[in-house]
C-alpha cells in the first residue's frame, strides 16, 4: 500500500521537510546555464530556491496532487507528474538533485538506473534522505501499536527504504555513479503544531499503515504511540521525529 500525499496539509504543516535541505543546495551548487532535475520535488519549494540561482529547474513528482500545488506555488517552473522508477530523460541534464524522496522507492536500483540515464557525462547527482535507522523509536512504536490491537504486521505496509552508506555506495558505483562525498547523521527534527505534532507527522508520513483502520481506530492506535514516545521524544511541549539521513554526491563516470 502507497502513502497518500495531502499537498496542502504537507504545506501547512511539514514545510520544515524542505527547509532543513535548503544547505543541501549548496552541496549542489548550481551553476548558471546548468540543467538540473528536481527529483521528488513536492510542492516545489526547493525547485524555486533552485531556479533563483540562474538555472533551469525540472521538477518532478509521483504524486499528482504535490505537483498541482507546486504548479500553484510557482506557475513560472515546469513540473511533470513522473515517476522516478521510469525515467525516460537521456543526458539531458547537469544535475539530479533529490530531497526527502529516495527512502520512499523500494526499488532503488530502477531509480539509479533512471539517473544515471539522465545525466550527462561528468553531471552529478546530489541527494539527501533517510538513513539506516531513521525514524527508528517512531517505528517502533507504530509496530507495537498494531500489535496491541492484534493486527497482523505486515512488512509490505512499510514504504521506507533506509540504506546504509555502504549499501546505497555499492548501488551507485554500480551503475556508473562515482559517489565522492556521503554522510549519514543524526537531525532530531521538531515537529510543528504542538501536542499534535506526532499526530500530524504520522497521518502524513504513515498513512500506509494507518489506512485499514476507522478513524476511530487510528485516534486510538496514534494515541497509544504517542503514550509510548511521549518520555524519549516530546521535550518543552514538542514533538521531535528522531530523523538520521544521508547524504550523496555522486559523479557519471
Amino acid at each position: 500500500m502507497t502513502n497518500q500525499w495531502d499537498a496542502k496539509l504537507y504545506d501547512r504543516n511539514h514545510a520544515f521537510v524542505s527547509e532543513l535541505a535548503t544547505d543541501l543546495i549548496d552541496l549542489l551548487a548550481p551553476k548558471t546555464g546548468d540543467r538540473i532535475l528536481d527529483l521528488g520535488c513536492g510542492t516545489g519549494y526547493l525547485a524555486d530556491k533552485i531556479a533563483s540561482q540562474g538555472v533551469e529547474v525540472v521538477g518532478i513528482d509521483y504524486a499528482a496532487t504535490m505537483i498541482e500545488q507546486a504548479r500553484s506555488n510557482y506557475p513560472h517552473l515546469h513540473f511533470a507528474v513522473v515517476d522516478a522508477r521510469e525515467l525516460q530523460y537521456k543526458e539531458e541534464f547537469d544535475a539530479v538533485f533529490s530531497n526527502a524522496v529516495l527512502h520512499w522507492i523500494t526499488e532503488p536500483e530502477k531509480v539509479i538506473l533512471g539517473i544515471h540515464q539522465a545525466l550527462k557525462t561528468g553531471g552529478r547527482f546530489v541527494a539527501e534522505f533517510g538513513g539506516k535507522d531513521n525514524v527508528k523509536a517512531i517505528t517502533t512504536a507504530l509496530y507495537q501499536a498494531l500489535k496491541n490491537v492484534r493486527y497482523p504486521i505486515d512488512k509490505k505496509l512499510n514504504p521506507w527504504y533506509f540504506p546504509s552508506i555502504a549499501e546505497y555506495g555499492s548501488l551507485l558505483e554500480k551503475h556508473g555513479l562515482q559517489l565522492v562525498f556521503a554522510t549519514l547523521f543524526d537531525r532530531p527534527t521538531r515537529l510543528e503544531d504542538g501536542e499534535k505534532g506526532l499526530a500530524n507527522w504520522l497521518k502524513m508520513f504513515a498513512n500506509s499503515f494507518l489506512n485499514a483502520f476507522s478513524p476511530e481506530q487510528q485516534v486510538s492506535i496514534i494515541s497509544d504511540i504517542e503514550n509510548q514516545l511521549h518520555p524519549v521524544l516530546y521535550q518543552n511541549d514538542t514533538w521531535f521525529a528522531d530523523y538520521r539521513r544521508i547524504r550523496i554526491v555522486a559523479v557519471k563516470e
